[in-house]
């Protein structure tokens, strides 16, 4: 197990890091990369993206809002459920997408270069973001019991 003082080192780190990668981003902001990206990955309803990223319905359907009209995202009706809409990418999007993620991994490779074990590093942080989707996913199932 890791010290406190490790674990406070780390966050600090992390918020370092979000500051990195939205320098990177251009015109999107870290929030509306990730919904970008969400959707990408097959999450095509705001309500799984909202539950994915810990972010409230409110906050991601006013960034969806965004995204349509910049013409990033579509929203198209679901033919079983007319009260929901899913997502789904532009090639607008789907460009400005690989355009900022390529941007973003150039940013962490000027970072990598530094570390004692970049490969490591790396495994690090997707073992990270593996916990992070364990976690969105058990949140996702205690809420579904409560109703």
């Amino acid at each position: 197990m890791t010290s406190r003082r490790q674990r406070t080192e780390a966050v600090r780190t992390l918020a370092r890091a979000s500051r990195l990668l939205e320098r990177a981003s251009g015109d999107l902001s870290l929030a509306q990369y990730r919904i970008l990206a969400a959707v990408r990955d097959g999450d095509e309803r705001a309500t799984r993206v909202a539950a994915r990223l810990a972010l409230g319905k409110p906050t991601v359907s006013a960034a969806v809002d965004g995204l349509c009209r910049r013409g990033l995202l579509i929203r198209e009706d679901v033919a079983e459920d007319q009260r929901a809409a899913a997502l789904r990418l532009t090639d607008a999007g789907a460009s400005l997408l690989d355009d900022v993620e390529a941007a973003m991994v150039a940013r962490l490779d000027t970072v990598l270069v530094h570390a004692d074990d970049p490969a490591g590093l790396v495994r690090g942080l997707a073992q990270l973001g593996a916990a992070l989707d364990v976690l969105a996913a058990s949140h996702t199932t205690e809420r579904a019991g409560m109703r």
